[in-house]
């Protein structure tokens, strides 16, 4: 059964490395991977391969890296690798022609609970947002993008510890067992996809920009907190101290007020604590990253620091 299915991966970022891995250690016959080109970093502009091109590689995997998916000589390799079934895990939008081209489709999985929290950021938007509970879907694609009919689901809870960097981890180790389960589901031909329900399409997850990690202070602690837990390690909340930039990776949520301290303004004792008063509680800093300077928990920070 695992050698008769032919299986193409397409994925690009860790995220989508435990997927693959897990299919090949469980005996899957996977053909070919897809993945972005290298791309230059540095100083030196050195090409880097993505960590999807590394694990293939290591598994002794063929891969393939178009830099346009409709291109005829891609989509004729492609075709030659006469894929059954064809899996994308955090990869970029697939035209039809690349979609449609194995006789069984081809299944994504998406790091929420579809249809909420369709787009590019899932788990951002669900730590932003408070949500206490998110998961991971397999679906199968079509036209409209996150919209396919979903084959499996499993909830992951939002701890109030987590930030992203812990529900990212979790998320791609659940996701890796999804995918696994999904896979053996269709070869056994015990997959019944269900339509998204669209009542429960109630939050988006757009691309993160600079903007959306800005902290508006007039707004509450506990949403300022909530998106510092969304957006850390990477790519940080930020805001304006003393003039000078400055990322947020940790806070909690004190009661009351700040007596005498405006909105958006601090309070500290230049040792031990640095506190803001927000639109509605107070927020207090507990690891940050000032321009020019590495990240740091807050009594290190103030001990080198002159207000």
């Amino acid at each position: 059964m695992k050698k008769d299915l032919r299986i193409v991966y397409m994925g690009t970022p860790e995220f989508a490395v435990p997927s693959l891995e897990i299919l090949v250690k469980n005996g899957w016959n996977v053909v070919g991977v897809i993945t972005a080109p290298d791309k230059p970093k540095g100083r030196g502009q050195k090409l880097i391969p993505s960590p999807v091109k590394e694990a293939a590689e290591n598994l002794g995997l063929k891969v393939l890296q178009p830099t346009n998916l409709k291109s005829p000589e891609f989509q004729a390799e492609l075709k030659a690798l006469n894929a059954d079934l064809q899996i994308v895990v955090a990869f970029r939008m697939l035209p039809e022609s690349v979609w449609d081209m194995p006789p069984i489709g081809t299944f994504n999985l998406h790091a929420s609970l579809l249809p909420d929290y369709r787009g590019a950021a899932p788990i951002n938007w669900a730590i932003i947002n408070g949500e206490k509970e998110t998961g991971v879907t397999t679906f199968f694609l079509k036209h409209e993008i996150d919209t396919g009919s979903i084959i499996f689901q499993e909830k992951v809870a939002i701890l109030p510890e987590d930030d992203l960097g812990s529900v990212y981890e979790k998320l791609m180790s659940k996701g890796a067992e999804l995918v696994l389960k999904t896979v053996e589901a269709i070869a056994e031909n015990k997959v019944i996809p269900l339509p998204q329900d669209e009542s429960k399409a109630i939050h988006h997850a757009p691309k993160i920009f600079k903007e959306t990690g800005e902290i508006i202070w007039g707004n509450s602690a506990e949403s300022i907190h909530n998106l510092v837990r969304g957006l850390s390690p990477y790519p940080a909340a930020w805001t304006s101290l003393d003039g000078k930039n400055c990322k947020v990776f940790k806070t909690s949520v004190a009661e009351g007020n700040l007596s005498n301290v405006e909105i958006g303004n601090y309070s500290s004792d230049g040792k031990t604590f640095l506190k803001f008063q927000t639109g509605d509680g107070v927020l207090e800093i507990l690891e940050l990253q000032l321009e020019g300077k590495k990240r740091m928990k807050i009594g290190d920070f103030l001990r080198g620091y002159n207000f």
